[in-house]
């Protein structure tokens, strides 16, 4: 049971939490003076410590490096247990066990400290070894430069043992790079020990630089976990070493890990600013939804067209000529780095109108593949007798010529851009009009209601947005993109959220979706009536596939909820302490 640990806001892997000491310690953060060594068991054999309120007791135990064979580690394996105080146990990577402590402290840090895939492969396994309300700590690795990545993730708590080693060596550290002391003619760095003359700065004072430079660079990493932009940051920091680009791109290849603890949406926005945001989990999540669940249902033509700098597109100027001239004749898909394909009913949806990215005109060899590769998929799963590419010259029509012949699609497509101009020159838009004579238009209660569904699919899974709304006389009101959704005139299902584009259930839609055959996100809850929030303790069982910022139904025998989670699935199940549900609506039994 973590009784003395506790997560209080969640970016990804990252997670701003507390320890709950009698002075409490803000993660991440460093935790040289409150860690209390209960001392090694290859020495002598160690009486179990009393314990300290106002510390982190590391219990007695057998330190392993990394590379010792696993019979040795299983043999001489302590006998650790949970305690009633605060505490720590140390464990390796390459063996992590579960002692029901507070945090947990690896002996073999040192041996994947500048190693990318050795450094993912040891958090991932330790973090899915360890409750997920635990706290990973490594000792004798963290410097300015390096913690941002390490917190990204998933470890809580850091020494400044290295920083210090550093400073006695006459290293001065830097979130960008570390120098020899008597290279540098003056000191970039405005903190106390930095303020007097340059030739009296000893390498006393440079030890207390590089502690001030590490607990500032937390403080930073801290902020960027609350405003949910720890990945943007790290984008740009990890530049500066080869080893944490490299970290943190074998943290994006491990799928599960971080896809289980990363939000469906978040209002900060994402700044696409290098090829490395193509890899972010939000970018290939939403990639992955719109090619395996979304499922086009209007019978019009395609026409592809390129995305816009203000979002929603819709509200853009150039996206406004489009509709003044498609005139809902057709289903409009915007093509985009580095979202990929966004669907017109998907506009809103996170992170869809929550980027913004860099503007040169060009398009790199890896965005035209992945985009390339969005597009191929997506028209493998929805077919269109006419496709009509509204699109530039520039990385568009390449992407689209591509797939023209990858899928064969013939003279299906019409492209309607001449070479060298715009999508909203007089001559293309005419070109567009001619390509778009004769079709049909669809109604405003069509695109609401596939709208509706296509959100559904989205977020609850294939199909669900017509399993969802199957038995229902389906109405929606209200103004786009707030849209109500409504079984007949009198009873409100769910409100279109405008911000994320997803949809927020009242009571009578959580019974509809908890009665209906679309894949479902319960929270099971032991016998209370849940006002305001759902603490952890209160959960007795919850789905696995549940995210951070999913609608969830929330049952129990005294209640039946609908809100949002602040969890992920297996999250709520083991942690002991938090708010694992946001409940929106409550109906006691």
């Amino acid at each position: 049971m973590t009784e003395y640990f506790e997560i209080h806001e969640r970016d990804g892997p990252a997670r701003l939490g507390e320890f709950r000491l009698a002075d409490p310690r803000q993660t991440p953060a460093l935790v040289d003076d409150i860690l209390v060594d209960g001392g090694s068991e290859w020495v002598a054999d160690r009486d179990r410590p009393d314990g300290d309120p106002s510390a982190l007791t590391v219990l007695p135990h057998r330190a392993f490096p990394g590379g010792t064979a696993a019979e040795v580690r299983d043999s001489f394996a302590p006998a650790t247990s949970a305690v009633d105080y605060p505490s720590a146990a140390v464990i390796s990577s390459e063996s992590p066990v579960d002692y029901g402590a507070d945090a947990y402290v690896l002996s073999d840090a040192q041996s994947i400290r500048g190693h990318g895939a050795a450094f993912a492969d040891a958090v991932v396994d330790v973090r899915e070894t360890v409750a997920t309300d635990a706290a990973v700590i490594l000792s004798g690795v963290a410097t300015p430069r390096n913690v941002a990545v390490l917190a990204s993730a998933g470890v809580d708590g850091v020494d400044a043992a290295r920083a210090t080693a550093e400073g006695t060596r006459g290293r001065y550290l830097t979130t960008e790079g570390d120098y020899p002391l008597d290279e540098l003619d003056e000191l970039p760095c405005a903190c106390p020990a930095c303020q007097g003359p340059r030739d009296a700065f000893t390498r006393a004072d440079c030890v207390d630089h590089n502690r001030n430079a590490l607990a500032a660079e937390l403080a930073t990493v801290r902020q960027r976990i609350r405003s949910g932009r720890l990945r943007d940051y790290i984008e740009g920091q990890a530049r500066h070493d080869q080893w944490l680009t490299a970290a943190m791109r074998e943290l994006d290849d491990q799928w599960a890990y971080v896809e289980e603890r990363a939000p469906i949406l978040r209002e900060a926005e994402i700044a696409a600013t290098t090829s490395d945001t193509l890899r972010r989990t939000e970018i290939q999540r939403y990639a992955d939804r719109v090619t395996s669940r979304y499922r086009n249902r209007f019978k019009n033509p395609l026409v592809l067209v390129p995305c816009s700098a203000r979002k929603p597109y819709s509200e853009s100027q150039s996206h406004g000529q489009f509709h003044d001239v498609i005139r809902w004749r057709a289903h409009l898909v915007s093509m985009t780095s580095p979202i990929g394909v966004v669907p017109q009913e998907l506009e809103t949806t996170y992170p869809a109108q929550h980027y913004d990215t860099v503007v040169t005109g060009r398009w790199s060899a890896e965005e035209i593949d992945f985009v390339a590769s969005i597009l191929r998929r997506y028209l493998e799963r929805n077919e269109y007798s006419k496709i009509v590419a509204h699109v530039p010259d520039e990385g568009y029509r390449d992407v689209v010529e591509r797939v023209e012949t990858e899928l064969d699609l013939g003279d299906r497509v019409t492209y309607t851009v001449p070479e060298g101009g715009h999508p909203t020159d007089d001559e293309s838009l005419s070109n567009l009009a001619d390509a778009l004579d004769g079709e049909l238009k669809y109604s405003k209660r069509e695109r609401e209601h596939n709208t509706v569904r296509a959100i559904a699919d989205y977020l609850l899974g294939d199909g669900a947005g017509d399993a969802l709304f199957a038995d229902v006389d389906l109405q929606t009101t209200s103004r786009y993109p707030k849209i109500q959704v409504r079984d007949g005139e009198e009873t409100q299902l769910a409100t279109m959220v405008p911000q994320y584009g997803t949809l927020s259930f009242t009571l009578d839609g959580a019974r509809l979706w908890a009665d209906s055959d679309a894949p479902t996100k319960r929270v099971e809850i032991d016998g209370f009536v849940p006002h305001g929030s759902v603490l952890a303790p209160g959960i007795v069982d919850a789905d696995e596939e549940i995210r951070v910022g999913d609608e969830v139904i929330v049952e129990g025998p005294k209640a039946f909820a609908v809100g949002r989670a602040e969890m992920f699935g297996r999250e709520m199940a083991e942690s002991t302490r938090g708010e694992a549900v946001a409940v929106r609506h409550v109906e006691e039994l």
